[in-house]
This record gives C-alpha cells, structure tokens and sequence, in this order.
C-alpha cells in the first residue's frame, strides 16, 4: 500500500492534512504577488470589485495563510500573495505557491509581479513591463549558491505577455515602457544610492554605474525581478513583471512624490486587471 506523504507548507501555515489543495485552489489561473501584505490585500479587494466574479455585496477576501510571513487571498481563480523584500523572501513564497498549485493540479497558470520601482531615465509614473532581467553585476542571469557552488539559472520572461499588457496600457494612456530591470538583493549600496547608512563610492561613482545599465537597455531597478523570473523560468510558467516609477534615479536618491504615489501605484494595477478580465471567461474553458 503507498502511504502518502504530508507536504507542509510551513511559510504560508497550510499542509495536505489540513488542506484539500485540489477542491481549494484547482481552479487557480493567475497568480498576482508583490511586496508588501496590505498592497495584495488592497488588490485582492480591488479584484473582488471589478472582475466578474458571483460574489455577494460587500463581500472582503479572507487571508488563507495561516503563519504571520505572507498574507494570501484567493477570488475566483486569481491568488493574491505578497512576497516580502528581496530574493530571500520571494524565493521561500515562490517554492511553496509552486508546490501549492501542483499539489492543487493547476494547468497553464499565469504569474505576474506587480510593483514599484526606480526608473532610469524615465519620469515617476512610467509603467514599466520587464523584457528580461539583469542582476547588480549586470548579468542577464540569477546566480544561486546550491552545495556550496555558484549556480546561475535564466531569468526569461513572456514576450506575447508582455505585448497584451503593453496593448491595454497604452489603451490606458499610460506612459509605457518594455525594457530590461535591474534586480538588486539590497535596496541601498545594491542599488548605488547615496543615503543609506554607508556608502563608500561618489555621486560620480553612482553616475557611471546606472549610466552604464542605462545604455545597456536597463530601464527601471528593483529587488525581485530575477529571482521571480529564474523560478517562472525553471517552473515553465508564463509570467510578467510590471512596476511602476516613483522616481528618476539619474536625478534623485529619494521619493518625494507623496501626492501622486497612489494614482501611480494603481497603473500596474489597472493593466494586469484588465488583462485578467480579458481572459476571465478562459479560466473556466
């Protein structure tokens, strides 16, 4: 007789004993995640209003993990997780969503990750949808350490996805971009700002380093991108990364837009929305 093995999924606070992954999240075909816990709450609400999902008024979500690392909410067939800061953290959510769907026997699922970013060369507000990703070193790949060897997976992203998104963002009016991101696994000297606690290079320094992503193509900087990729990538998933600028780090270090970081945040929003909704009808074909 073959004994099952329990699967514990520790960091979202569910296991196959206490799930039925299959009845719960069978009919998963699109994953949203991002940063922080009360954005994908937010999303997830937002999604509830406007996706044509049967769900009674002023219905609210529930967070279906049960640990205090990640938040998740399901409506309909879209998950809303967040995954925290840097790779560390995205790569602990991104190994046990995975499991979670193919436990749940999950087909032709869609991941996209939604944020904010630094822009080089571009204005706060720019959407940016990521072609592909290059890490700090300016390397089109994500190095792993694995048995005490340096190990670099391929970070590629959806073409034909990114073209959609680009489609209803320019239907938006939204100034849109498709470029490279820059990923970087710290938000200060990963990133050549000048105000963190240290900082042992010049402003000219910074400069030349982000000049130099600049004209190999790189359009905007944030901290997960290629950890999410390399693992969409491994996972043979489609996915997307689209963020949005809150400032120009050719300029400036600091954000300083206070007024307008709402109407801004909401831009990648809106398109991945509107793709969903698009594809609404699919999910359940």
């Amino acid at each position: 007789m073959q004994v099952k093995m329990k699967v514990n999924l520790y960091h979202l606070g569910m296991s196959s004993d206490t799930h039925d992954f299959p009845k719960l999240f069978g009919d998963v075909k699109f994953v949203c995640c991002g940063g922080s816990s009360k954005r994908m709450e937010k999303l997830a609400n937002y999604f509830t209003e406007n996706l044509p999902v049967n769900y009674p008024y002023g219905f609210k979500p529930d967070n279906l993990c049960h640990s205090d690392r990640y938040v998740m909410y399901k409506v309909g067939p879209v998950l809303c997780v967040n995954h925290g800061m840097g790779h560390g953290s995205i790569s602990t959510m991104l190994h046990e969503v995975l499991k979670l769907l193919r436990m749940a026997n999950c087909k032709d699922t869609i991941f996209f990750r939604i944020g904010t970013s630094g822009g080089l060369g571009l204005p706060g507000g720019t959407v940016v949808i990521s072609e592909s990703v290059v890490d700090d070193l300016l390397e089109d790949s994500f190095e792993m350490h694995i048995l005490g060897k340096r190990v670099r997976k391929p970070t590629h992203l959806d073409s034909s996805l990114n073209n959609e998104l680009l489609k209803i963002a320019t239907e938006l009016n939204y100034n849109t971009v498709i470029g490279k991101t820059l990923c970087s696994n710290d938000f200060y000297e990963g990133q050549a700002r000048l105000d963190g606690a240290f900082c042992d290079y010049s402003k000219e320094e910074k400069l030349q380093f982000l000049q130099k992503a600049h004209l190999k193509g790189v359009k905007n900087i944030e901290m997960e991108s290629s950890c999410f990729s390399a693992f969409c990538t491994r996972a043979n998933v489609r996915a997307a990364v689209i963020c949005v600028t809150l400032l120009n780090r050719l300029e400036q270090d600091q954000i300083d837009a206070i007024d307008e970081l709402e109407e801004w945040e909401q831009r990648p929003v809106n398109v991945v929305t509107q793709y969903i909704a698009h594809h609404f009808n699919d999910a359940y074909n």
